[in-house]
């Protein structure tokens, strides 16, 4: 008989594997991209460098900037393959499901045989067209045409045109690249956990990135920087916070926005977000800024003992995704075009250790065996 070894319920704090992408420090309220604070590369580098420190394990100089754009460019681009099939999709569904179908149709060999050269051209492919494929579907599904990525945009900057069908101002750009850049990737959360079990069978990167997909969809992942803004809705004006804030949690509802399954402080992407979208300003921000600030006194108030829950990341990242003009429904794709190039990163990773996860489950059922019963 095998012993049972009991681990805590949802693998919390369980070490799994080792990796040298990255970390999240929770009671610190710290998290980085290899060496360096991912705070401060949203703040100071491009998307495109970034991107490149997943790709290549370094940051690059403005010479190989240039040439890293240049070489992802052309795989923005939509193939035949999926062109083809995006209207059929887009009818079906929401763009993030629409996401899986229409990234299954790329090539995209097993990791198990593939080169390495090979494994991170298919992730390449997966990370630049991901976007395009998000905003032609969404501009399919509104009844508008698909508008093209342009190599001469940055990728944010193609993002909002490919969503919009404007040109984004220097300072939107600016914001939605600083989105980007801080949710590339964010430690061992579940749907980086998913692609890299599906990354250890040996499978492909389309598949590894689709299972992804699957996990992040779910609102208590990836799902929740619109639900956030929905708050600031039903609240509605400055003089009922008090009273809606009160009612949700003398009432035990979550109130989407705030609490996180790491961090203890504050989260260091809200801060940052918040920081921003202060800077852009308006009636928005100000509402978002006072309901944060009750709902956090609030909570001390008629919850005292317990630990304190901070803003988290999807609150103010739905303020600043309207502030630029991005529409609600595109929210989570938005955080799925950066997640993607951690999920490659992570996958990639994985694939190089040639070992498949394989957990165990306490068994709670009947005890067994037991004699099959005669059919009566």
């Amino acid at each position: 008989m095998t012993a049972s070894i009991e681990v805590p319920r949802g693998l919390q704090d369980v070490v799994v594997t080792e990796t040298e992408l990255g970390d999240v420090r929770g009671t610190e309220g710290f998290y980085h991209y290899r060496q360096y604070s991912a705070i401060e590369l949203a703040s100071s580098r491009t998307f495109e460098d970034v991107w490149f420190l997943f790709d290549q394990g370094r940051l690059p100089t403005l010479a190989e900037r240039a040439a890293f754009t240049a070489e992802v460019a052309p795989l923005r681009e939509l193939p035949v393959s999926v062109r083809d099939v995006l209207p059929a999709i887009a009818a079906g569904g929401t763009p993030l499901f629409g996401l899986r179908t229409a990234l299954s149709m790329l090539p995209s060999t097993p990791m198990w045989d593939a080169a390495i050269e090979q494994r991170r051209l298919d992730a390449l492919r997966v990370c630049a067209v991901t976007p395009t494929i998000l905003a032609a579907l969404h501009r399919l599904k509104s009844g508008l045409p698909i508008i093209e990525p342009r190599a001469d945009l940055s990728t944010a900057a193609n993002w909002v045109h490919m969503v919009t069908g404007s040109l984004p101002s220097p300072a939107v750009e600016r914001a939605v690249e600083a989105y980007l850049i801080s949710t590339i990737d964010h430690g061992f959360n579940a749907s980086t956990f998913t692609a890299r079990v599906v990354a250890s069978a040996g499978a492909d990167v389309v598949s590894a990135v689709t299972a992804a997909i699957g996990t992040f969809s779910g609102p208590l992942h990836g799902g929740a920087p619109d639900r956030a803004l929905e708050s600031l809705d039903l609240i509605g004006t400055p003089d009922n916070i008090d009273a809606w804030v009160r009612e949700r949690i003398l009432a035990g509802d979550r109130i989407m926005g705030f609490g996180h399954a790491v961090y203890r402080t504050e989260d260091p992407r809200a801060r940052m977000l918040r920081e921003i979208a202060v800077g852009m300003g308006g009636q928005l921000v100000d509402f978002a800024v006072a309901v944060e600030r009750r709902v956090v006194e609030l909570l001390a108030e008629l919850k005292p003992g317990r630990r304190s829950l901070n803003v988290n990341v999807e609150f103010y990242a739905g303020v600043l995704l309207e502030l630029c003009g991005i529409p609600r429904t595109m929210f989570t794709p938005t955080f799925a075009c950066s997640r993607v190039i951690g999920w490659c990163a992570n996958a990639l990773e994985q694939s190089l250790d040639r070992k498949i996860i394989r957990p165990s489950a306490k068994y709670k059922g009947p005890a067994a065996p037991r004699p099959v019963p005669v059919p009566h």
